[in-house]
Parts: structure tokens; C-alpha cells; sequence
């Protein structure tokens, strides 16, 4: 069995872990990734359309200075997007996004097996911990990295803007990125306690043996004999 030490930071640590799972799907759940104000002209008005969208679902609101406006508009991102470059590196930061809620599922796994019991493979112990939580920060970055290099350079936004609304001639974007989009930093916060916890607990047990050798060292040698 596992000491009281143990079993209360291993515990600790099963709760950072699935905070950061239920944090991501959180993250996946919500729509608001990022807001785009688009200018456009077309044939008979000029305005502006806001998207605000996620992973999955978006919805679109038009302003016009002036003619007939367009109902709001729900829509489905990658239905909306055609087979093109911001299109994969969507389905890239889905897939990143999905192997981060993997990786830190196996870390609250491992943590709270770790807290009732002693592991002796290697994987199941504090290595594993630092393997999962590494994937976890790493793919979740790059959930980061790629949704922000696509939103920016393959101009995602205007993309989705041009599929619905065929007619218009777009002049100019400004983009905002929400809280579901800033919660994977939480994420990767998470990540980092969860491992800062482990080391804290190694370095206890290290000291621990340090303490417990210590009598042996100077104890007598004729004692020791004995």
C-alpha cells in the first residue's frame, strides 16, 4: 500500500489531470475560438460580417450601411470549408486538440492509480506521468499554433465569409480570439502542475531513503556484524 504522502500528492495530481481533460472538452464544446469582423462590398451594399465560430459549429450576423440584410446564419466549419489548405490545417488542430484530451485522460488514469497502489512498470509510475503530461502540453500547443497560423495566414475566416456569402468582395478583416481559444493555456498550466507535483514527490521519497540510510552509515561496525 501506498504511504499517506504518497496517496495525498498522487491524488493532487489526478485532480490537475482532470481538470486539464475537462478543461479540453470544454475547449472542444464551445464556438467561441475566435471573432472576425470582415468588410465587404458586393453589387448594391457594403458592410460588415461577424463570424464567431469554434472546432465544429460558427454562427455569422451581417451589418449593411445600407440595402437588404441577409438573416443570421449558423453553420457547420468544416462542411463550410472546401477541400483546401485551411481546411487540413483545421482537421489538424482537431486531431491535435483530440490527442491532448487522450494523453492527459491517461495521466488522471495513471495518477489515481498511482495513489491507491505501487506500480511497478515503469510506464504506470512517475515516468509515464511525464510522458502523458508532455504529449498533453505538446499537442495542445500545437491545437495553438496551428488555429492561430490558419485563422492569420491561410485566412480562415475569409474563407468561411466567401462560402457564405458567395456575391461579396471582401477589403479588409480584424480578428479577435476568445476564452475557448486562451483556456488551452490553462490547459498547459495544468500540465505543468500536475508534473511539478511528481517531482515534489520523487525529491520527498529521495530524502526519505537519504534519511533512512543514514544510520546504517554511522552505526558501529561490530553493531553491523551483529
Amino acid at each position: 500500500m501506498p504511504t499517506t504522502q504518497k496517496t495525498l500528492m498522487f491524488l493532487g495530481s489526478f485532480l490537475t489531470s482532470l481538470g486539464a481533460v475537462v478543461v479540453i472538452c470544454s475547449i472542444l464544446a464551445t464556438q467561441a475560438w475566435i471573432t472576425s469582423t470582415i468588410t465587404f462590398t458586393d453589387s448594391i451594399s457594403n458592410g460588415s460580417v461577424t463570424i464567431t465560430y469554434g472546432l465544429f459549429r460558427g454562427r455569422s450576423v451581417q451589418e449593411l450601411d445600407h440595402g437588404l440584410q441577409e438573416l443570421d446564419k449558423n453553420f457547420d466549419v468544416l462542411g463550410t470549408l472546401s477541400n483546401s489548405s485551411p481546411k487540413s490545417l483545421h482537421i489538424a488542430t482537431v486531431v491535435f486538440l483530440v490527442l491532448s484530451l487522450f494523453t492527459s485522460l491517461l495521466s488522471s488514469m495513471s495518477t489515481l492509480h498511482n495513489s491507491i497502489s505501487n506500480p511497478y512498470q515503469t510506464i504506470l509510475g512517475p515516468v509515464g506521468l511525464y510522458v502523458w503530461n508532455g504529449l498533453s502540453a505538446t499537442c495542445v500547443f500545437l491545437t495553438m499554433v496551428l488555429f492561430v497560423g490558419n485563422a492569420e495566414s491561410n485566412h480562415l475566416s475569409e474563407e468561411l465569409s466567401q462560402r457564405l456569402y458567395p456575391d461579396m468582395v471582401l477589403s479588409g478583416a480584424a480578428h479577435t480570439y476568445g476564452y475557448s481559444f486562451w483556456l488551452i493555456l490553462l490547459v498547459i498550466l495544468l500540465n505543468i502542475v500536475t508534473v511539478v507535483i511528481i517531482i515534489f514527490y520523487q525529491k520527498a521519497r529521495y530524502k526519505q531513503k537519504q534519511e533512512q540510510r543514514k544510520p546504517m552509515e554511522y552505526a558501529p561496525r561490530d553493531g553491523i556484524l551483529f
